[in-house]
């Protein structure tokens, strides 16, 4: 995996989720309104999907009750020095390469990278700012944190400074929980689906007997109904395209995928989780396995839980279909002003319109 990051000038990181997409002829359908309920909204990610959990966290506290951090570091970690020195693609390029040394490989250690202090204080001086929410209401967050033993691609102490990173800003221990006693490479975890648990590889969805999608949302949420054995709702391909208007460099695909329960679709005021894929982890690089497998929906039919799936796109600038999380749509990507963050935002605002 170094050795194709490599390759690729610095691309970057992880992997997961995917689905079949339509072909080019069919038509994908509107999102949804179903009168959910944002303030109650959590969300997740396994790799660049980890840091955008969360820097759209940290951006969208007042109404983010939780986050969970799989295999990724602490927010803001990419950003350069230089970076507020400078501006256009080379502070992307800068921020790039401290991304894959300083906040995956733990690389950079002896120079004192990743410094959450620091990165704790650049977060209250965005807050002080206005650019994202205040950090009075990200105190209150459930926050799960989870580094597999034989992960080689985003090593256990990058983990573990967003652990420590989130005791920074304020977050109660009672609030954390960092799982790090499970022998899985990079990927996200299962009881029963995906490759053998000290896995590293496409689909990025590995068996270790242990029902981590269960274990996020409850650590999020609390008591949860019993899962169910199959979802019977319904997986709806929708088009992400008008929600990227206004938006020249977003880096999203054309297309995403929510799962609405039975009682969502129907009458049931519903919260929401956004699951946010890894690198080469989009439907087009690994098909469904992240949104079939994880276990999210089983979950969410008992739960009265609407579980969204945005998809980054592949391009010249980011070969991998990462998430933004080293500014290559902008500089203001840790903001509430960054792209992705905005384009997801308006799809919340969709789900949470009334039903027509």
């Amino acid at each position: 995996m170094r050795a194709a990051l490599a390759a690729l000038s610095l691309s970057i990181i992880i992997a997961l989720p995917a689905f079949s997409p339509a072909t080019a002829e069919e038509a994908a359908a509107e999102l949804p309104q179903l009168a959910a309920d944002m303030s109650q909204t959590s969300v997740s990610g396994i790799s660049s999907g980890a840091y955008m959990a969360g820097q759209f966290q940290i951006a969208h506290s007042k109404i983010v009750a939780g986050a969970a951090i799989i295999a990724g570091g602490p927010y803001g970690c990419a950003e350069s020095a230089f970076a507020d020195m400078m501006s256009g693609p080379g502070v992307a390029f800068l921020n790039l390469s401290k991304a894959i040394n300083g906040c995956m490989l733990n690389a950079l250690a002896l120079w004192g990278v990743p410094d959450v202090d620091l990165l704790a204080e650049k977060t209250r001086k965005l807050a002080e700012a206005g650019r994202i929410d205040p950090l009075d209401s990200l105190r209150s967050d459930r926050v799960y944190l989870f580094s597999g033993s034989n992960d080689r691609t985003v090593v256990p102490a990058i983990v573990e400074a967003a652990y420590e990173y989130y005791k920074r800003v304020g977050v109660p221990d009672q609030n954390l929980t960092y799982v790090t006693d499970l022998p899985a490479g990079h990927a996200f975890v299962t009881d029963s689906q995906g490759l053998a648990c000290d896995a590293t590889a496409k689909p990025f969805v590995v068996d270790c007997d242990y029902d981590q999608a269960g274990e996020v949302l409850r650590r999020i949420y609390g008591q949860l109904a019993p899962r169910t054995a199959a979802p019977a709702g319904s997986f709806i391909e929708f088009d992400q395209q008008p929600f990227l208007f206004g938006h020249d460099n977003h880096g999203m695909e054309k297309r995403g995928v929510v799962y609405v329960p039975p009682a969502c679709a129907k009458d049931t005021r519903c919260r929401i989780h956004i699951a946010y894929h890894g690198c080469t982890q989009n439907r087009t690089a690994a098909g469904n396995a992240f949104i079939r497998e994880s276990g999210y929906a089983n979950w969410a039919d008992s739960n009265a839980l609407i579980i969204l799936y945005p998809e980054a796109a592949s391009s010249p600038v980011n070969p991998q279909g990462c998430w933004d999380w080293w500014g290559y749509t902008g500089q203001d990507y840790l903001t509430r002003d960054a792209p992705q963050i905005q384009i997801v935002y308006a799809m919340l605002e969709r789900l949470a319109k009334p039903r027509l």
